[in-house]
């Protein structure tokens, strides 16, 4: 497992290993949007079913060069573990959108 290079995803990273929803909600922008498997979803929503609830954790396998995209080994108690890939934008400091999918 590798650590994020960018510190905004670094910190989302760690706010989602920790299952903690306050750390998660400070990487994000007040309006961020996310999708999942290229459809939009409601992003408090999804970052509770898929994240908190399910026990969500990522272990990071590789960056993109600007840090912006990665390929995660991806475990909650829903679905198991799976590859998943992350794009992240940030804007000012956090992350206005993300999007994921099976990889």
């Amino acid at each position: 497992m590798i650590e994020p290079s960018r510190p905004e995803v670094r910190q989302f990273v760690a706010a989602v290993n920790a299952g903690d929803r306050a750390a998660l909600t400070a990487t994000l922008t007040a309006d961020a949007t996310m999708s999942d498997d290229g459809t939009d979803r409601d992003l408090r929503e999804w970052t509770e079913r898929e994240i908190f609830t399910s026990n969500g954790t990522m272990a990071v396998e590789s960056e993109s060069d600007d840090g912006l995209d990665l390929l995660v080994r991806y475990t909650n108690s829903t679905w198991g573990a799976m590859n998943t890939r992350w794009h992240f934008v940030v804007a000012d400091g956090r992350i206005s959108r993300f999007e994921t999918g099976q990889a």
